[in-house]
């Protein structure tokens, strides 16, 4: 690639600061729980690989208030945000149960969801529970979102439960797309559609190649997809009629502040933490690869979050391979630790793809 603008570097040196003052400080403000590793869909892409039934049976909630009161040790709960996700949440019939519990106990919380079986009456359910985030995954117009969802009539059941949602103006909500090749020929359609339907935040990701998506092509965008999607942000942000972002899937070059409201950092075991379905005390919940410092039926969430996590602060050790000798690891630092494996190999360079 060509290199960074002045400008751009001289931002992105000192953003590099604030960045190295927090991973001293890693301050706990999101917190994951993957409350079951159960589904009622049998997505494409699903890096988890979740099933109808799975041998992983579904964290009572007075389990993961283990961690929670540790947290609230030290934190103010009010300020850590607690993400519900899975699997797919919804098939949980006591998330109403396990969302008061936790906005009894002083923390906010929300939740990630296909939208399958959010009806209204359980919307308002979850309303009353606390519920003060949403997300809902959309990923194409149509019968390009079922492919992707596995089940044909989901789109209509996804689109309906976005404008509902929309429409009630009650909590904090944005649309996920997982940019396939399908969906990239329509994200102009796309786009307008979720205007039309109010939709006031959306982010866009990349899907990388883990799970069932590591032996499909059609799942994979090449590099001039790739560079045409960072083309889509920038432009659609310009516009101005809706946010669109690109996710947290490494740094982008001379994309850097164009297509996010923030340059790249992996707050993996920085700013964000999760609690598993196994009680795995880890990251970011995309980490599929075994970076867990801890579990929950063994050890106190708050001391693992102090005293551990040296993979996630200190990423030296990623620092082999096509990383090696990059001159842009001061500020990607190896990539998202999503996109490593078990043996810490880096599983997919997006920098690399975008200026091949």
């Amino acid at each position: 690639m060509s290199g960074l603008s002045l400008r751009r570097r001289i931002a992105l040196d000192l953003v590099d600061r604030l960045h190295q003052d927090l991973i001293r400080e890693h301050p706990l403000r999101q917190l994951f729980w993957e409350c079951t590793l159960r589904c009622n869909l049998s997505c494409r892409h699903c890096g988890s690989d979740c099933r109808v039934q799975s041998a992983v049976k579904d964290m009572p909630v007075e389990d993961f208030c283990k961690a929670l009161d540790s947290v609230a040790k030290v934190y103010d709960p009010h300020k850590v945000m607690i993400n519900v996700t899975g699997g797919e949440p919804l098939v949980r019939m006591d998330l109403e149960h396990c969302g008061r519990v936790i906005y009894e106990r002083g923390f906010p919380w929300g939740m990630v969801t296909n939208g399958l079986a959010l009806t209204p009456r359980r919307y308002e359910s979850l309303l009353q529970s606390g519920l003060r985030a949403m997300t809902i995954s959309l990923d194409g117009l149509g019968a390009n979102h079922d492919w992707m969802r596995g089940r044909k009539g989901i789109f209509e059941r996804a689109s309906s439960a976005i404008k509902m949602v929309i429409d009630s103006g009650e909590v904090e909500f944005d649309v996920v797309t997982c940019v396939n090749k399908r969906s990239y020929k329509q994200l102009e359609e796309l786009k307008e559609f979720l205007i039309s339907l109010g939709l006031k935040s959306w982010r866009l990701f990349t899907i990388f190649p883990v799970g069932r998506a590591a032996e499909d092509p059609e799942l994979q965008l090449d590099a001039e997809e790739f560079k045409g999607l960072m083309e889509f942000i920038k432009s659609t942000r310009k516009e101005g009629r809706i946010k669109a972002s690109y996710c947290c899937e490494g740094f982008m070059g001379n994309y850097e502040g164009d297509i996010r409201d923030h340059f790249f950092f992996c707050n993996a075991g920085v700013t964000v933490g999760s609690v598993l379905a196994d009680g795995s005390i880890s990251a970011c919940p995309s980490i599929r690869a075994d970076y867990h410092q801890g579990n929950i039926y063994e050890d106190d969430f708050m001391e693992v979050w102090t005293h551990r996590y040296h993979p996630y602060r200190d990423r030296e050790w990623m620092r082999k391979g096509e990383c090696a000798e990059c001159k842009y690891w001061k500020y990607c630092r190896g990539n998202g630790m999503h996109l490593r494996d078990e043996h810490g190999d880096l599983i997919q360079c997006n920098l690399k793809k975008l200026y091949r």
